[in-house]
């Protein structure tokens, strides 16, 4: 690992290996239209907490909208983007991931949601009368993305044989419960074009959520982590969404679900535009094995934890660090 001689860069991590780029085949594609969705469901999940969804019932359109209203703001003046920032942790972000020194070549725009009815964290550019389109786009985006959720997390309770098939979909369709939504931007960066490397865009991490819904641009970047610890590239597809399990999800299903560890790269080439929506549960649910899914005998790994303990302690770790090794057993 290197770093570049540059004021704006010194900070962020290269990362040069060949074999990290090398391109996933096997990424599970779990069609929504087919019967037996939801042992496929399960079944990626148990494999690497992570699959490819199709045929999703949300209109292609809502995501092209808000991928371009997300361009034209990523495209303003950088003192106008600041308006909407410093993230607290909420609003815009630049390289700067959090408060405990993580960094990367990326942008953001970070919203709290909340239901009945929608609403999101409110911002100096959304005020603007110019912001009507993004505002519009922005909310039929997050409900049928919410919709989609819901459906994954039923269908995730009938693979299972969990009953009532609610009992995860609930967890984060309630009134109390705790979603975040973030828009990323990873501009180009013309200095990498004759290095054979990427540039750090978000680092290695999991996702402390139940579970996330992601959909990207054409540009590459994102790449998981396998059980033995290699990285291979997701290739894009901005048709269809990439479903994370968080860290909640693994320890709801005592392990057998596996939060899955991912970061981005920026090649420098071509900017990458990425949505991902974040469910989780409310503030006072208690996160533990569900007794369902329990065999006789079967003893929990985790301690149990409210998710706003498990949020607090993430909060307070750095991107890379085993945050739920924290709370095993």
């Amino acid at each position: 690992m290197v770093v570049l001689a540059d004021e704006a860069l010194d900070r962020i991590p290269l990362i040069r290996s060949p074999k990290d780029g090398a391109n996933f085949s096997d990424i599970p594609v779990v069609d929504l239209s087919k019967p037996g969705s939801a042992e496929a469901l399960v079944g990626a999940c148990e494999e690497l907490g992570f699959f490819k969804v199709v045929n999703h019932g949300v209109p292609v359109e809502f995501a092209q909208r808000l991928e371009a209203e997300a361009i034209k703001f990523f495209a303003l003046p950088q003192q106008d983007k600041e308006k909407s920032g410093p993230p607290n942790p909420f609003g815009y972000g630049n390289k700067t991931i959090g408060l405990n020194g993580d960094v990367g070549w990326v942008e953001y725009l970070l919203f709290a949601i909340t239901s009945a009815p929608l609403s999101y964290t409110s911002m100096p550019f959304l005020e603007e009368p110019s912001a009507c389109s993004f505002r519009s786009a922005l909310k039929e985006y997050l409900l049928a993305v919410r919709k989609l959720a819901s459906d994954l997390l039923r269908l995730m309770a009938e693979g299972l044989k969990i009953e009532p098939r609610d009992s995860l979909s609930r967890l984060v369709m309630g009134e109390q419960s705790d979603e975040i939504f973030r828009l990323n931007h990873y501009p180009k960066c013309p200095m990498l074009e004759k290095l054979n490397c990427s540039l750090t865009g978000f680092g290695e991490h999991t996702d402390p959520q139940i579970i996330s819904v992601l959909r990207s641009n054409t540009s590459t970047g994102l790449q998981i982590s396998l059980k033995d610890g290699s990285w291979v590239a997701v290739p894009p597809d901005q048709e269809s969404f990439f479903i994370n399990v968080g860290d909640s999800l693994q320890v709801l299903t005592n392990g057998r679900f596996r939060s899955v560890r991912h970061r981005v790269l920026a090649n420098g080439l071509k900017s990458r535009v990425s949505m991902i929506s974040f469910f989780g549960p409310p503030p006072a649910e208690r996160i533990a094995p569900l007794p369902q899914l329990m065999g006789e005998g079967e003893q929990s790994k985790y301690r149990e934890f409210t998710w706003g303990e498990y949020k607090k302690a993430s909060y307070k770790s750095r991107l890379s660090d085993d945050r739920l090794g924290r709370f095993e057993k």
